[in-house]
């Protein structure tokens, strides 16, 4: 569970820094970046109180629902959570090539109009996209514990974050180890497992609930190779949706999931992200 919150905190935070990073390398080169900053810092800061409302909102939401509507809320949003990082996947592999582009693109049409305003909107929405996306994740992954195992929570949270302010100064350098490219692709086939882990998730929610058959419960049994009660075996289990002993309700759907997902792989051509260090403000 901790690992699968490093990880979202870790690739959210990322993209958010980028997109931060391209704003105020673009502002650099403006005459007038001085009130840039401004409404960079302040469009970061809306975009942070967005994502952190619609977090507040979720858990206040949460509160009023009991028993079995307290399970259904949780299974509303994992299944949710699941679909949005798919979603995330995908828009990043149709836009990632133009992202620099077509942001510095917008950024020219609020400056040249002298709409400092709008452009501080454009941060606000580009941070309350990737926080919003964060808090649903984190809530689908279990952000309503509470006591010690919310601290933990929490704490992975923390160097998450702190590592994807590390991984975008190591990112900066543009080094061929460490390129946006690779990054990208390695954490989307991540994204992708973490998202089949949730499908898995929900699918095992929806046999307890009643709402759909097990068929055959299990299918097999392969605890003595590796148990998903295991510290190992658990930490397979939250990022790929490994079960030592599942339902073959849960084999089909998790096999339905990936034959469906290298089906849209294929018809979606791998990006090329051109930033290698967003302090370069040539196209």
């Amino acid at each position: 569970m901790q690992g699968q919150v490093l990880f979202i905190v870790w690739r959210e935070s990322v993209e958010a820094l980028l997109v931060v990073g391209i704003i105020a390398a673009w502002l650099r080169t403006h005459p007038e970046a001085i009130t840039g900053r401004k409404f960079l810092w302040g469009g970061i800061a809306m975009g942070l109180l967005t994502a952190f409302g619609l977090g507040a909102a979720i858990l206040g939401l949460s509160q009023y629902f009991e028993g079995d509507q307290q399970e259904y809320f949780q299974l509303a949003m994992v299944t949710l959570a699941a679909a949005l990082i798919v979603q995330m996947v995908f828009w990043m592999r149709k836009h990632g090539r133009t992202l620099k582009r077509d942001m510095e693109s917008g950024l020219a049409q609020h400056a040249a109009k002298a709409n400092w305003w709008g452009m501080g909107m454009l941060v606000a929405v580009a941070i309350a996209r990737e926080g919003s996306e964060t808090v649903v994740f984190l809530y689908g992954l279990g952000l309503s514990q509470q006591g010690e195992h919310l601290f933990s929570f929490i704490s992975s949270a923390a160097l998450g974050f702190a590592l994807a302010f590390a991984t975008f100064l190591l990112l900066q350098v543009g080094s061929r180890i460490f390129s946006w490219r690779a990054f990208f692709r390695f954490t989307e086939i991540l994204l992708l497992l973490l998202a089949g882990a949730m499908l898995v998730s929900a699918v095992e929610k929806m046999i307890g609930l009643g709402w759909l058959p097990a068929l055959l419960d299990p299918v097999w049994n392969s605890s003595a190779l590796l148990d998903d009660n295991s510290t190992l075996g658990n930490l397979i289990a939250a990022l790929t949706g490994y079960r030592a002993h599942p339902a073959l309700t849960m084999v089909l759907a998790f096999a339905l999931y990936w034959v469906a997902i290298t089906w849209k792989l294929k018809k979606v051509a791998a990006p090329s992200y051109p930033v290698k260090n967003v302090r370069n403000t040539g196209k």
